[in-house]
């Protein structure tokens, strides 16, 4: 496919987030920046955040993620589920009484400044490192299909992405978001589908054969229980996909900013609900096409792309929808839907990093009415420099799988806030708040020790991403240490 046949779309694809953020941003006011109003349709915010929480980690990564791990992944999908019916019946009921912007503030009613600061710090390591991924991913797939052909260098595919998603989300921010994600979303599934429609086609099969096909049957185990001591164990994966789900998006400003934009909690929880039980099926079909992608490679000798002299099986989605033989509208409906996944979730990052910052840090809303517009438009921009730099940095460090990297990284930085929130809401005691930070530093490097030396400690014991709980349980026993006596 041409890159400049790829360029075009973008523009085109561009100027309708435009048009829609033209509409959305009108009020250009504080309140329709970081809460829409509280207008928005539940429904709408529920299909809208099935892109946000894919994103094009999924679109690219999840595929290329099947020939190392099969269907492991629909085990973490599945604590999902569980994760969501948490946040929905714990969670949101607390944030909608509490009539928070940021749902950190929580922990400043629950603690004291130091907690709330502490959190807010750990979500915005958090989501500057997940939507840094994420876009990674993106421009990295861009530079490779397109402007590698022109001499573009990197770092300027990385400042236009993050240019981009700058210019639609800077008046109109989260109200902008709600209808955004919903356009993309409908891309990015119709992408999937499309494209697997397409292999198939290519194939010779019809939807039923995929299933009972001897080819499929080597890529599509789901169960993994008979080693516990892998990393793909059932308990394991069930158990971290429930509670990533818990922390990487109901203690996340920026999954959370959504559903607080829903007009009350009975609303707010319809959506989260619904999003959990689409996921489960959304995901299958993610795996489903990944299969296929590698089938179709071993029968028409496609090898997947190198990258610095190593195999990158997040490319091999893209090498075969922009050269694999299949035609011009493939390579078209492929940068369509990698487009519309990306920056269903790095638009939103940006927001909620905005947010976050200007509510948890710099306290806004005790500044001059005159001046919190201007305060926040600043510090759009300095998040948006900050997400660059770090995309850039990426490039020189990243050698893992992209959504295994994301999983990893968040089962450090989301263990303090899981353990944070677990014992403001199910304990009662108070604590010395002023040493809470330091608590969370010790769980983080306390966790990394204990899962690099896990096979010499626990006789060849590989955590997987239940490391997450184990990090929230050292910070709630050392909150602990901090109670106050009475």
């Amino acid at each position: 496919m041409q890159p400049i046949y790829i360029l075009l779309l973008i523009v085109a694809y561009f100027g309708i987030l435009l048009t829609i953020a033209y509409f959305t941003g009108k009020n250009d006011s504080n309140d329709t920046f970081f809460k829409a109003n509280k207008k928005s349709p539940w429904y709408v915010v529920a299909f809208g955040m099935v892109g946000a929480s894919l994103s094009g980690v999924t679109f690219i990564s999840v595929p290329g993620w099947v020939a190392s791990s099969q269907f492991s992944y629909m085990q973490i999908v599945i604590g999902y589920l569980f994760g969501y019916l948490t946040i929905a019946y714990v969670l949101l009921p607390i944030y909608y009484k509490l009539e928070v912007t940021s749902i950190y503030e929580f922990l400043k009613h629950r603690f004291g400044t130091v907690s709330h600061k502490t959190g807010a710090f750990f979500f915005f390591v958090s989501r500057v490192l997940g939507a840094s991924f994420r876009l990674f991913l993106v421009a990295s797939v861009l530079q490779y299909f397109m402007f590698d052909a022109w001499n573009v260098p990197f770092e300027i595919t990385v400042i236009l992405s993050i240019l981009l998603i700058w210019v639609y989300t800077f008046k109109g921010g989260i109200k902008t978001i709600v209808w955004t994600d919903t356009l993309q979303t409908i891309f990015m599934l119709f992408a999937v589908i499309a494209t697997i429609s397409i292999i198939l086609t290519k194939l010779n099969w019809s939807l039923s054969e995929i299933f009972s096909s001897e080819e499929f049957n080597n890529y599509s185990q789901i169960i993994f229980n008979e080693d516990f001591n892998d990393k793909k164990h059932f308990l394991k994966s069930f158990l971290g996909g429930m509670f990533i789900a818990i922390a990487m998006t109901g203690l996340d400003q920026d999954m959370m900013q959504k559903n607080l934009t829903c007009k009350n909690t009975k609303e707010a929880q319809w959506n989260v609900i619904s999003l959990g039980i689409v996921l489960i099926f959304v995901n299958f079909v993610f795996l489903t096409l990944g299969a296929l992608l590698f089938i179709y490679a071993e029968k028409f000798g496609i090898q997947i792309p190198l990258v610095d002299g190593n195999a990158k099986t997040d490319l091999l989605f893209p090498e075969i929808a922009l050269n694999g033989g299949l035609g011009l509208t493939i390579g078209f409906i492929f940068i369509l839907g990698l487009i519309a996944a990306a920056y269903s979730s790095a638009d939103s990052a940006l927001t909620s990093l905005t947010t976050s910052y200007c509510i948890d840090f710099l306290d806004i809303e005790t500044k001059e009415k005159s001046k919190q517009k201007s305060i926040r438009k600043k510090t759009h921009i300095v998040i948006s420099i900050v997400l660059v730099l770090v995309i850039i940095i990426f490039k020189y460090v990243l050698e893992d799988n992209v959504i295994s990297s994301l999983l990893q990284v968040a089962s450090y930085t989301y263990g303090p806030l899981l353990g944070l929130f677990a014992f403001g809401i199910f304990t009662k005691f108070n604590i010395h708040d002023k040493f809470v930070w330091i608590v969370a530093i010790i769980s983080v490097i306390a966790t990394y020790f204990l899962n690099d030396y896990s096979k010499e400690l626990f006789n060849g014991y590989i955590f997987g991403y239940e490391l997450l709980i184990v990090n929230g349980i050292f910070t709630f026993i050392g909150l602990l240490f901090l109670k106050k006596s009475k």
